[in-house]
């Protein structure tokens, strides 16, 4: 077995980011469990169980006395006892209904995340251990939106964190924008258990809570990063490098708002020579809030 002494520095960082990704939260215990007592505690104590249970003579079922309510109750468990980890919540066309009023409900962005921490029709928040909901600022008009999010970002709680913020931020620092200056934000706001992608009532569940993002901030254009992202807007079957470079209006709340798709930061670590062709989406990005701006 390899020790974590046998690795050096950068060995163990990458180690430790592949993990984090596979959806590995602790390594460790707070405190060592010897688990041979545990199995040797449980053994005996069924032992012992069984020693002092008394022999019940079998009887005819014509004779059986019928069981007491009382103990009819006790034999059956508690329904709370042992819940199921990820039961659905309620039906999916019922989700969908209680997603769109939640969302429509909402006057305002901080009410927006509000409604949506409190919402409980997603399978996909048993497993999550954050709700990500848009960070920044409205005021710049300008809005980035990713498919789902990443593991830094459940554990840290912000969309586009770890590496792949990192990279985003000086891809946007590159045309002359701030973290702090835009929206930042995500289809799916809760990250699917093992990074799988989200299934199709699962989207249908969310959608009206991006939307209404998007009619409460009013952006005058819209990034739209992955391919994922992409294909959720413009309703293609597509991939990002036949979707990228190409402005499309997107209809919300019956307002169409010029957008255009780009390669998601993960990709651009993955194949850094698409960096290029980022970098051009950036660009013509750029031209367009200029324009509305100086318009």
């Amino acid at each position: 077995m390899i020790s974590a002494n046998d690795l050096t520095p950068a060995e163990l960082a990458a180690l430790l980011h592949f993990h984090a990704e596979a959806g590995v939260e602790w390594l460790l215990e707070e405190e060592a469990v010897d688990r041979f007592a545990e199995f040797e505690a449980l053994k005996a104590s069924r032992q012992g169980a069984r020693a002092v249970q008394p022999r019940v003579e079998a009887t005819p079922p014509a004779t059986r006395p019928a069981m007491q309510p009382e103990r009819r109750q006790a034999a059956q468990p508690a329904a709370s006892t042992m819940p199921p980890r990820n039961a659905p919540a309620i039906p999916d066309e019922q989700a969908v209904e209680q997603a769109r009023f939640a969302a429509e409900s909402a006057r305002s962005l901080s009410e927006l995340k509000t409604a949506l921490e409190a919402f409980n029709g997603c399978n996909l928040k048993n497993s999550a251990r954050s709700t990500i909901f848009a960070s920044g600022t409205a005021e710049g008009r300008v809005m980035v939106i990713g498919p789902m999010p990443s593991a830094d970002d459940d554990r840290e709680g912000t969309p586009f964190a770890g590496r792949t913020g990192y990279l985003l931020d000086k891809m946007l620092a590159a045309i002359g924008l701030q973290r702090d200056g835009i929206l930042l934000t995500n289809v799916i706001p809760w990250r699917p258990p093992g990074n799988r992608a989200p299934s199709a009532p699962e989207i249908e569940i969310c959608r009206p809570f991006i939307e209404r993002q998007i009619a409460l901030a009013e952006p005058k254009a819209l990034l739209l990063l992955g391919n994922f992202t992409a294909r959720h807007f413009f309703e293609s079957n597509e991939t990002i490098h036949g979707l990228r470079g190409q402005w499309r209006d997107v209809t919300i709340a019956g307002r169409p708002i010029p957008a255009i798709a780009s390669l998601h930061p993960q990709e651009l670590l993955t194949a850094p020579i698409n960096k290029r062709l980022a970098w051009n989406d950036l660009l013509m990005f750029k031209s367009r809030i200029d324009a509305e701006v100086s318009g």
